[in-house]
């Protein structure tokens, strides 16, 4: 890949990586709360929505609800609480037309490192466009392509997978013309994604799906439809509608959250009696849907209406809980010795954890390794400038903490313009890095999919700032009320060069955002 020859380097006050809904909703923010500022989002593929335009498997749904799923600016006004990937994906497009961020996006850049200069308070991005590696700086650069990897999935291997004489498909790359009418499907797996297929399979025609987990998950069904959000739409504006019932929700899964914790027994009864009452006396509901942990120890599946019930109960749905020993021509032989016929296997083991975009950084022309840093409020890292983190809750819907990482980069950009400064740089003291606890960036989830990565991502102490609490209410004061000068983030101005034309002199800054081809990407490329 060659470096784009061009006699300058473009630069922007902010540089948002994604266009999915984490950089959509950031994008809104810096318009209302920093207006003055100018922004590009560079996004690796050639459309809005991320996630939401990635996954198209049968059902891809939200796990949450979208009045907390949601933009805080932004109101949900769908009947349905619990919604269908395609809405999810009109809903962040609908949000870019409607506060012009649209014409901000470069599609087709993908993002692959990123360096830093102290010298000038520069980040200099670069990104891959049509085989060429195209720069640009900015003195802010906010990461908001999401957690997972996007090109390679969680994906073990079996033995005698090339016997097997159907199809094996994983939902990340879901074929558009695959055929499962009046055909056996056996998902492997038991967490969202895999309780999303399965009723979504069976209602579009599969013969029977079988739903292949090694260990069970607990399992919550609420209504599709929030009866109390819809009738304040009816009586109230819309926004104060919203607003209620956002923090109705948000207070309603916090005190669920934390009763879990404190009386998980009670909560693992509560959760058991529900699909016993849903399933009937006489299913096995001690091997299926009774798992070894306590609930939120691994997030809880959310399922809208009883669906994945109804499925078994109709007899168009199984659920076999036992390890598989291999892959047979036919289908799947479990370690018991059971062979489970499948003309179609879906392999939902989860997704692979990325940390940074998959974006490379270095500060200063040394490489940020994540591991050695330290998680300042759970969105900027020790010792690295300018940079701040998108990522979400595991215990709570991601947008609630998308938008306060929003709020505070905003707060900071506008304290740093308000002070003179140009570079805002979380320090810990040696003091504190020697008497400080370490532990893991994500502490209080033993699930596998947070386990077998959580090696690669930086860590957190035992006392603020530099926790990452996973406390939306305790963030939300964070993010709105603490002070950005706290003790800790430094800011600073780097110092004028004693000779020579600075670094920054030399980038093009331009005054307007680029114009856009049809297509999505920059005319002027």
């Amino acid at each position: 890949m060659q470096l784009k020859q061009d006699d300058t380097v473009e630069q922007f006050d902010v540089v948002i990586v994604g266009a999915g809904l984490s950089g959509i909703g950031s994008a809104c923010h810096l318009k209302q709360k920093c207006p003055f500022k100018n922004f590009v989002i560079l996004e690796g593929r050639q459309a809005i929505g991320g996630t939401w335009d990635l996954f198209r498997y049968p059902g891809i749904r939200s796990d949450s609800d979208m009045h907390t799923l949601g933009y805080v600016f932004k109101p949900w006004n769908d009947a349905k609480a619990i919604a269908d990937g395609p809405s999810i994906l009109r809903y962040v497009n609908e949000t870019a037309d409607e506060n012009g961020i649209r014409e901000h996006i470069r599609f087709g850049h993908r993002v692959e490192q990123a360096h830093w200069s102290s010298d000038d308070a520069t980040w200099t991005v670069e990104a891959e466009h049509e085989g060429e590696r195209v720069q640009i700086a900015c003195n802010m650069l906010l990461l908001c392509g999401g957690y997972y990897d996007y090109d390679r999935p969680h994906r073990p291997n079996w033995d005698g997978e090339d016997d097997f004489k159907g199809t094996i498909v994983h939902p990340q790359f879901w074929p558009e013309d695959l055929d499962y009418q009046n055909r056996n499907v056996a998902v492997i797996g038991s967490g969202a994604t895999a309780m999303t297929l399965v009723p979504a399979l069976t209602m579009g025609g599969a013969k029977h799906v079988v739903m292949v987990q090694r260990s069970p998950t607990y399992v919550l069904s609420l209504p599709s439809r929030d009866k109390i959000a819809n009738f304040l739409r009816r009586i109230l504006p819309d926004r104060w509608a919203y607003a209620i019932t956002r923090w109705k929700n948000v207070k309603r899964v916090d005190h669920f959250y934390r009763l879990s914790r404190k009386n998980p027994g009670r909560v693992k009864g509560l959760l058991l009696k529900m699909v016993r009452e849903a399933l009937g006396p006489n299913f096995d509901i001690k091997t299926h849907f009774t798992p070894r942990y306590n609930p939120w120890d691994q997030r809880i599946c959310l399922i809208p209406d009883n669906d994945l019930f109804d499925a078994i109960n109709d007899g168009k749905a199984s659920v076999r809980t036992e390890t598989i020993d291999r892959f047979t021509e036919d289908g799947l032989k479990l370690v018991g010795g059971e062979v489970l016929r499948a003309d179609i296997i879906v392999v939902a083991t989860g997704l692979r954890l990325q940390f940074l975009n998959g974006v490379s950084l270095r500060v200063d022309g040394k490489t940020v390794n994540p591991p050695d840093h330290w998680s300042y409020q759970g969105l900027m890292l020790s010792d690295v400038p300018n940079l701040v983190l998108t990522f979400g809750y595991v215990n709570a819907s991601w947008t609630l903490r998308s938008d306060l990482t929003a709020e505070y980069a905003c707060r900071l950009i506008n304290e740093l313009d308000r002070t003179g400064n140009r570079q805002a740089t979380p320090r810990l003291s040696q003091e504190e890095r020697t008497a400080m606890q370490a532990r893991p960036w994500i502490d209080i989830f033993s699930s596998g999919y947070i386990r077998r990565n959580m090696h690669f991502f930086p860590k957190q102490g035992d006392r603020i700032p530099w926790r990452n609490t996973q406390d939306y209410l305790a963030d939300r004061k964070i993010a709105k009320r603490t002070p950005i000068e706290d003790g800790v983030l430094e800011l600073s101005h780097p110092p004028e060069p004693s000779s020579g034309e600075p670094m920054r002199a030399r980038l093009h800054r331009p005054t307007a955002p680029p114009a856009h081809a049809a297509d999505g990407r920059s005319a002027a490329q």
